[in-house]
């Protein structure tokens, strides 16, 4: 028994030692993960400084194997292969995060957001319509409906992205009033293609007092006016369009002169607009005046005479172009060759240019089809910019 004794006496500092070494093994073993985890993570900070995105992903991938713990790693590749549109990967590393039971319930929310995020960028709308709608009542509810707005106009789900332009509205995000329009005058453009124009028409009257100031619906309206053949009506509603917004009379005026020549108008509408052009020129406004005078039994100016005044005010190559068009040259032989070099040199301003991405085209759209931004289109051709 006492032998025991001594041997339990003489083992105690042994094990003693041993624990204390075993401890500083530990200690020293965390350290150096410790440490290679905050390196990796600031060396993959540095490329992503330097734009080196696939150095950046690879220290990212290491920091993650070192510490797969922390869920700012995981985010910030997830978000790297996302801007890669590698968004297969990106889909995987939030689910990752989603599928963890430690996850914070702030980092849960994040992670379905960014997961939302990578299927929008991907085109999966379903799956990121389905995403989104979980974070309804969460910190991310305002991001997630201006994602899923977006969402639904990619789909043209115009009833749906009414719904939530209201509920961003409400919730102090701003005024929508001019997108509700939109909608509605998207939906009632498709009611016109299946020949329900009564409720066409109901939709743009509807359309017409969310965004009393808008141009589109009153525009939109005139043109089921004048296809149900009440050309008058017409006139009437884009007379008051430009009483309401002046800016849009460049979109207005060719379709207001078009109208006016078939309901016998053709005098009080060419009034309007000449008062209109002489306090703000414009080239669309005068090729207006120039089609209701040709037809006009008291106007004594001609097409040339109005081009002319209008290059006295503006040095205008289109219109120099128009004006040259029906002038007798020198070398008449040769005026095909330059009328056209001239029409191929005026083709580029006589575009509209999106205010937001700098897009061109060769009609004026509401919606631009290059960044999707609604009225980014300014009403004037690019040369009058």
């Amino acid at each position: 028994m006492e032998f025991e004794l001594t041997l339990i006496l003489l083992g105690l500092p042994l094990v003693f030692v041993l624990g204390w070494f075993a401890s500083r093994m530990d200690v020293r073993q965390l350290r150096i993960e410790n440490k290679q985890a905050p390196k990796a993570y600031f060396k993959g900070l540095n490329f992503l400084l330097n734009e080196q995105q696939d150095q950046a992903i690879d220290a990212f991938i290491e920091a993650v194997q070192n510490d797969p713990d922390t869920s700012e790693l995981h985010f910030a590749l997830g978000n790297l292969f996302r801007r890669r549109a590698e968004y297969e990967r990106a889909v995987r590393v939030h689910q990752h995060l989603l599928s963890r039971g430690d996850l914070s319930q702030d980092d849960r929310h994040r992670a379905q957001h960014a997961l939302a995020l990578d299927y929008l960028k991907a085109g999966l709308l379903d799956r990121a319509e389905e995403a989104l709608l979980k974070l309804e009542g969460t910190r991310f509810e305002s991001k997630a409906r201006l994602a899923l707005l977006a969402n639904y106009e990619r789909s043209r789900d115009w009833e749906n992205a009414a719904k939530i332009a209201t509920l961003l509205e409400s919730s102090g995000q701003g005024s929508f009033r001019s997108r509700l329009s939109h909608y509605l005058c998207e939906q009632a453009s498709t009611y016109v293609a299946t020949r329900d124009t009564d409720l066409a028409r109901k939709l743009l009257e509807k359309a017409v007092h969310t965004a009393p100031d808008a141009p589109r619906p009153r525009i939109d309206l005139a043109r089921l006016e004048n296809q149900l053949g009440d050309t008058v009506a017409a006139c009437a509603t884009l007379t008051q369009a430009i009483g309401a917004m002046p800016a849009a009379v460049s979109l207005i005026a060719p379709q207001l002169a078009l109208y006016a020549k078939g309901c016998q108008q053709g005098a009080s509408v060419l009034a309007l607009l000449k008062s209109i052009y002489e306090t703000a020129p414009s080239l669309d406004v005068l090729d207006a005046i120039v089609t209701l005078e040709a037809v006009s039994t008291t106007s004594t100016t001609s097409a040339r005479d109005w081009y002319v005044r209008h290059l006295e005010q503006e040095p205008s190559l289109v219109a120099a172009a128009k004006w040259i068009a029906g002038e007798k040259l020198e070398h008449e032989q040769f005026h095909p060759q330059v009328q056209r070099a001239l029409d191929h040199a005026v083709k580029p301003l006589t575009r509209y240019r999106c205010a937001a991405c700098g897009f061109e085209a060769k009609q004026h759209f509401w919606n631009c089809p290059g960044c999707q931004t609604w009225d980014s289109y300014p009403a004037r051709r690019v040369e009058e910019l």
